[in-house]
This record gives structure tokens, sequence and C-alpha cells, in this order.
């Protein structure tokens, strides 16, 4: 009776996306059928140490893969996972718990999502990082600072400069384009010195980022400044390809994800233009299905990478 039962128990492998603020779970069968796919908050999650990582990851696949399926191979693109260490630490832990496991960069996911080898992912979303892989499979990062230091043409970052070049060309004495009204009446206020008040008080990403779209919506009413930011954003993005490039990145894609760039065209055209201008022979993708798409790639790839080392 058990015998007969482990014959026809379902082997599926699972894909994870632990970002900023959620973690997507998606499962299949060998065969390629999905068979269930669940969104969580990624409240608690920490890339260290990593048994606790460990657990949570384990936890949350359990909530999501069917009653009785056997997990085969497990891929993981999650935040905070910027070193070969970090994830080989990660992995060992959850081989600990009986799940085989590749762990990377949430970034590194968007490449191997879009149909590509190898290429690199640039993700613009609460924030922005750019991840790519060498010649010898090693991922290299950058970018990915925090809305404070950096992350230009992450949606906090956006904020950031956006408020930063209302303010300065009032200093200058330039009359208003619409972008400081914007911003003012976004965060309910009504002169420049409450507006920098209300950024300055309350750095964080949950005061900023949500405020993006105005930016965008000033642009879109003629806002020179407004465009102009966003002009910048886009430069700082291909900045990211350049920098890893210069470090060796592989493949010759470029591959776009993360909440701002996908639902705010004008980044993500004004990233391809850059991008064609400095980079012509990069290809540029915006992602248009979930990077969770990718983990699952990455775990059947392992699969099948272990299946050939043991001669199956």
């Amino acid at each position: 009776m058990s015998h007969s039962a482990s014959q026809t128990k379902p082997r599926v492998v699972v894909g994870m996306d632990a970002g900023g603020t959620k973690l997507a779970v998606q499962v299949e069968t060998l065969e390629g059928r999905h068979c269930g796919f669940a969104e969580f908050a990624a409240a608690g999650w920490e890339a260290s140490p990593a048994a606790a990582a460990a657990s949570w990851l384990d936890h949350h696949l359990r909530r999501a893969v069917p009653p009785g399926a056997e997990v085969v191979s497990v891929g993981i693109g999650a935040q905070g996972c910027n070193t070969p260490e970090t994830s080989a630490a990660i992995e060992r832990a959850l081989a600990a718990r009986g799940l085989a496991a590749t762990v990377v960069n949430d970034g590194a996911l968007l490449v191997p999502a879009a149909g590509f080898e190898a290429g690199i992912g640039i993700i613009a979303g609460t924030g922005s990082v750019g991840i790519g892989t060498d010649a010898s499979g090693t991922v290299i990062r950058a970018g990915g600072w925090g809305w404070a230091l950096g992350d230009e043409g992450g949606a906090a970052a956006i904020v950031r400069e956006a408020t930063r070049a209302a303010l300065l060309a009032r200093d200058s004495g330039m009359p208003d384009d619409g972008l400081l009204a914007a911003l003012q009446q976004s965060y309910g206020v009504s002169t420049a010195e409450q507006l920098a008040r209300a950024v300055n008080d309350e750095p964080t990403v949950a005061n900023w980022a949500p405020r993006a779209p105005v930016v965008f919506a000033a642009a879109d009413g003629g806002s020179a400044l407004a465009i102009d930011v966003i002009t910048s954003a886009a430069q700082a993005l291909t900045a990211l390809v350049s920098r890893l490039i210069g470090r060796g990145a592989a493949g010759q894609a470029v591959v776009a994800a993360g909440s701002v760039i996908t639902r705010q065209p004008r980044l993500a055209e004004a990233f391809a233009e850059a991008l064609g201008d400095r980079h012509p022979q990069m290809e540029f993708c915006l992602l248009g299905k979930p990077p969770v798409t990718g983990a699952i790639i990455l775990a059947r790839r392992m699969l099948a990478s272990r299946q050939v080392g043991s001669g199956a």
C-alpha cells in the first residue's frame, strides 16, 4: 500500500521569488503543469542567519505546495543574497531540511525568466539593482545600496530626486512648472517648507516610494523638471549596465522588471533609448511575466544537472 502510494506521489519543482515586499511561490509538476501559486507578505525575510532564512523559506514553501507532493528541486531568488557565500549557506541549510535548492539574488531571476541563457537583469521597483553573471558563472551585482544612498531609478529615489529638483528650482527663483505643486498635493501640504519637512521627517520607503506616480503624472502634464528626473533615472539604470559590462557580465540581453519600470512607460522608453545610445549591441527586453518564472527555470536546470551527474 505504501509502496503504491509512493509511486503515485506527485513530484514537483518549486520557484520562489522573495523581494522587498512580497514572496511569490510557483509550483509545477515535472511535466510542466502548474499546480500551485501563492503570494505572501515578505515580512520577516532576512537572508542571514542562514538557518533562520531556510526555516522561513521552508515554511512558506509548504504553504504553497499541494498536500502529499514531493519537492524534488527548488529555485530561489531572494533579496539580500548578494554574495556566493550567503547563497551557499542558505542552500546548505535547506539541504539539511531535505530540500535541494539553488539560491541566487532575486535580480538574477530576470534573465532566465525572459528565456535568455545569459544577460543582465535590471530591477526598478521600490529600489533598483543590476545583476549579471560573468563567464565563470559568478553572479555580479551593481547598485541596490538603498534609497538614502542611491537606488536611482527606483520609486523612492525618484521621489527623492523630484523633491530636490522642485526645491532647487524654487531656490533659483524659477516658477513652478507643476512638479512642486504635485508633490505638495501628494503630501497634503501647501508650502515648499512643509514639503521638505514631510519628506525629511520620515525618510522611509513607505513615505517616499508610493508618491512616484505623481512624478510621472507631472511629466505627462508637461513638467520639464519631472521629465528631467525620469531621464536621469533612466541614465542611472544604464550606468548599472555599464558597470556590470565593465566587470565582465556575459550575454547581450538586458532584461528589465520591477513595479516602476513595468508600470511607467516613460521610464521604460527612456531606459531603452539610453541603453541603445550607450550599448547598441545589447538587446532590451521588458519582462512580461513574473520573475518567479525564472526561479522555476533555475530549479529545472539544477534537476537536469543532477540527473546528468547521476547518469539518470
